[in-house]
């Protein structure tokens, strides 16, 4: 099952399926808990915040962005994102919420508590993902190409190009910053990479075959999508379009082959 991972990496982004010395590393995850998952949200951003859950969603008429019970998976708050809006990535960034849209080229600013909209920004291009280092916003727009975003202007600081095996890795959707590098969801796969945040060279690759909840296994639009992890413990959830459940997750140590 990776290899046609794997496969369709090298189809749509050039990469070699030859071993080289930076090939990256291979990583299948434990699961560590299961929890129930809205089967209705068609998940383009999830992250945690003082141990609080947090979603965006998509779909013209469906988007929306949340606060959920990690527990037991119920919406505690929402606001809805009104058509012709399609949702896409989302982050928080001290008191405020930024998501942004996928085609509209148009994002938005949330109270992080009341969930009032506060402000609307603009950018270039699609939105796909969007997390944060604590001093940039990182977006991605299915592009191999993230662009670090100054918070306050929304202008452009800088941007990288995502590479594994020094050849382009398209389809970069939902990112989340975890401990010094970024993780990007890559559409249409089950594959998760992490980033180096300064080259862009993929270091691991994330392979989460294991875990698509066997609802949703083999449907087109029911993909992993989202990734989130709780900084204070080191808790780390995945999730995907659709699926009946979140995943916490834990990889593997050397020390456990």
């Amino acid at each position: 099952m990776f290899a046609r991972t794997l496969l369709a990496l090298a189809l749509w982004g050039g990469l070699p399926l030859v071993a080289c010395a930076q090939a990256p590393e291979i990583i299948r995850p434990e699961v560590v808990a299961r929890y129930p998952h809205d089967a209705n949200a068609f998940t383009q951003g999830l992250f945690i915040h003082d141990g609080e859950l947090y979603e965006s969603t998509g779909r013209v008429g469906q988007s929306s962005l949340r606060r959920v019970d990690l527990e037991t998976g119920l919406v505690q708050q929402s606001t809805a994102i009104a058509p012709p809006i399609f949702g896409e990535g989302s982050t928080r960034i001290g008191d405020e919420i930024f998501m942004l849209s996928w085609v509209s080229e148009r994002g938005f600013i949330f109270d992080a508590e009341t969930f009032e909209q506060i402000d609307t920004f603009s950018y270039p291009g699609e939105g796909w993902g969007l997390t944060h280092d604590g001093t940039h916003l990182i977006l991605s727009d299915g592009t191999p190409e993230l662009r670090f975003l100054d918070p306050e202007t929304m202008t452009l600081d800088h941007s990288i190009n995502v590479t594994l095996n020094g050849r382009a890795v398209r389809r970069l959707n939902e990112l989340e910053w975890i401990d010094g590098m970024i993780w990007a969801n890559i559409w249409e796969t089950r594959s998760i990479v992490r980033i180096d945040p300064q080259t862009g060279v993929v270091d691991a690759m994330i392979d989460l075959t294991a875990i698509i909840p066997p609802e949703v296994d083999g449907r087109r639009d029911a993909v992993a999508n989202g990734i989130a992890w709780n900084a204070e413990t080191g808790q780390i959830y995945v999730t995907g379009k659709l699926w009946p459940a979140l995943f916490e997750i834990r990889l593997p140590d050397a020390s456990d082959d």
